[in-house]
């Protein structure tokens, strides 16, 4: 009675194990139906007028962010850190706003509100660390307008401003700035002048045509 026990015993141990290991397998591939289960029950408790408790879920972010170096991740987390004065693992808009200001960046009301809006995928009204991450991911794809508050954000902690400063900061930002006017002069420069050989090609291709007519007059 005593073996059967324990080899029962041993038999439930062992499907947990193996159950746990499919659900750390499986983190990854169930992050997204995550989010849009989270996002939909929101929604329509919101429409039934009933609140709905925070879930919280373990997020691997290094396999999610795979194009950051887990250096990168780190460094991240570090600013994340920084201003999270509450180390409750979000950033609310008080301090958001003090982020920016420290980042010599200020923001009104109305645009923090816009910034943490942008990321805020499940509509807590706060930026957690893997929404933190979103900013940077959208400023790597191009994907915030360059006078955006996350642009500027994303740009301003490139460098440590504790070290540098604040006026450290802005004249790195605008270096930064200058060097991507720069670069969009350069391939406005280049567009210029395709388009002008395409209106050469173009004038050649007529003239040719109209030769060929007037020569066709004579034959």
């Amino acid at each position: 009675m005593s073996v059967s026990s324990n080899a029962s015993s041993a038999s439930r141990n062992g499907s947990v194990d193996d159950s746990t290991t499919t659900t750390t397998t499986n983190t990854e591939g169930s992050e997204l139906t995550h989010i849009l289960n989270r996002r939909q029950e929101i929604m329509d408790s919101l429409e039934a007028g009933i609140e709905v408790p925070r879930s919280f879920k373990v997020v691997n972010v290094y396999t999610e962010f795979h194009e950051f170096s887990r250096k990168q991740i780190k460094d991240y987390q570090k600013t994340f850190n920084t201003y999270d004065t509450a180390r409750d693992g979000f950033l609310d808009l008080n301090e958001l706003k003090y982020m920016m200001e420290k980042l010599g960046a200020p923001q009104t009301h109305l645009g923090l509100k816009r910034m943490i809006a942008e990321v805020d995928e499940d509509h807590d009204g706060k930026i957690s660390f893997r929404e933190f991450l979103l900013i940077y991911r959208k400023a790597q794809a191009g994907e915030l307008d360059n006078d955006s508050g996350l642009n500027q954000l994303a740009r301003l902690t490139e460098i440590d401003v504790e070290q540098v400063g604040v006026n450290g900061a802005k004249s790195f930002f605008e270096a930064k700035i200058e060097q991507q006017l720069q670069s969009n002069k350069f391939h406005d420069e280049i567009r210029q002048e395709q388009e002008e050989r395409r209106r050469e090609d173009e004038e050649r291709v007529q003239r040719r045509q109209q030769f060929q007519q007037r020569a066709a007059i004579f034959q």
